[in-house]
């Protein structure tokens, strides 16, 4: 339909529907200073004609046909000129309005613990530490209390999320997520967008949460049997060397897992870990004995071509899965006995047990320490660990083949003398 056609106004839906564009934009009177724009492209819409406060003519844009029907842009226009008459600019009010919209929903709580996680980012953390807090975010979190201002969240709506956190059992999850809930309401309040914390005290009304059970792991009397089983094992090469890896070096299985080849020096007999890979987020080596070194070349003729010492099958999965080593122990018959991490106890225990110093120990499984000692042992005791794991494996070589007293005095012998230059050693720190 021709604008030269149109017949009546306020103009009729038909109208609206069928008016043609035209060369150059135009617009058509619907009454009483509302108009009906066309573009040359066909694109319509709405649009008002009023005069601001100053005295001025100007256009206030109300919607596009067909989103905004006759009706709709009638009933909008006069909402617009009730604002006129009462001295108030439409289009300074509706950008005012959107202004307030966007200052609320950067004041709610999604905003607040979005800007908590890129901090989290930021700051480093493990890809995996990274997704498990995003879970807590999106799973529990965000559902609860994401829509509300940071302002009007109180103290029972955190303690109801607590307690439905608690219900379903999920302590550990309770517990990460108390202190997120803490620490996004404190950076909220450091920035000036509340002013209170009502995270603050929920760990006096929590559950409480059970003592921590230790990893499974065994004892020295244990292990002469679990060795010659896992001697044993029928589990596809990888597997098995992962598996001995963790006990030679009382490694995290997910650092052993993610091992690369570039960080083995066969010449140096050295395993150098970046510091993404490790819990306590700093480099970390690892000298390696005689027998992994052994079993490493093995592996390097099967596996040296990738990246991975232990690539996953399969293009979805770089390395072997997280049960790869746990599996590779229930099928010797030690399921429920013995985790890939429970054999860091299991190192920890025999080494004290034996006498080795609890600094070489510490040292070896990468436990963070604090000041000036923490900063000495990144790269400390190298040589005394040297010594020591490979005492380690030579002792559980001795323990499998049934070890006699006479080697039992060999090997605390040993003990005592790679121990004697420790009281130097800290002199130096």
């Amino acid at each position: 339909m021709k604008r030269s056609e149109i017949k009546r106004r306020p103009l009729a839906d038909t109208t609206l529907a069928s008016l043609e564009p035209e060369a150059t934009a135009y617009r058509e009177l619907d009454g009483d200073g509302l108009y009906f724009r066309v573009k040359p492209n066909g694109t319509k819409s709405w649009e008002l004609r009023y005069k601001k406060p100053d005295g001025k003519w100007s256009w206030h844009g109300l919607g596009g046909y067909p989103d905004m029907s006759g009706a709709m842009a009638r009933e909008k226009a006069r909402e617009a000129k009730r604002l006129v008459s009462s001295g108030t600019d439409p289009v300074q009010h509706k950008i005012a309005q959107r202004e307030a919209k966007e200052a609320a929903s950067a004041n709610t709580f999604a905003a607040a613990a979005e800007y908590w996680f890129q901090r989290k980012a930021q700051d480093g953390r493990a890809a995996s530490t990274l997704r498990l807090m995003r879970g807590y975010l999106d799973n529990d979190v965000l559902p609860a209390l994401g829509d509300k201002l940071l302002t009007e969240i109180t103290r029972r709506d955190c303690a109801d999320l607590q307690e439905r956190i608690e219900a379903r059992g999920a302590l550990n999850t309770r517990d990460k997520i108390r202190v997120a809930l803490r620490q996004i309401f404190s950076q909220a309040i450091a920035r000036g967008l509340c002013e209170n914390n009502p995270a603050s005290e929920l760990g006096a009304i929590a559950a409480p949460t059970p003592k921590a059970k230790q990893y499974p792991h065994l004892l020295e009397p244990e292990l002469p049997a679990f060795l010659q089983a896992l001697r044993r094992s029928t589990s596809r090469t990888p597997a098995r060397v992962a598996t001995w890896l963790v006990l030679w070096t009382a490694s995290r299985p997910g650092v052993v897992r993610y091992a690369e080849w570039t960080e083995i020096d066969f010449e140096r007999a050295l395993w150098s870990i970046p510091a993404d890979k490790m819990k306590a987020r700093r480099d970390h080596v690892t000298p390696l004995c005689r027998q992994a070194l052994e079993a490493l070349r093995e592996l390097h003729r099967m596996t040296g071509r990738g990246r991975y010492l232990f690539p996953g099958i399969g293009a979805k999965k770089p390395v072997i899965s997280e049960n790869t080593i746990n599996l590779t122990l229930n099928k010797v018959g030690y399921k429920g006995r013995l985790v890939g991490h429970g054999s860091r106890h299991t190192a920890s225990t025999l080494l004290r047990e034996h006498g080795w110093e609890k600094d070489f120990v510490e040292a070896q499984l990468a436990h963070k320490e604090q000041g000036v000692a923490g900063v000495y042992n990144q790269a400390a005791y190298l040589e005394q660990r040297r010594a020591m794991l490979q005492w380690y494996a030579d002792y559980l070589d001795a323990l499998e083949a049934g070890m006699t007293q006479a080697q039992r005095a060999d090997f605390d012998a040993m003990v005592n003398t790679t121990n004697s230059n420790v009281v130097a050693l800290k002199r130096k720190v």
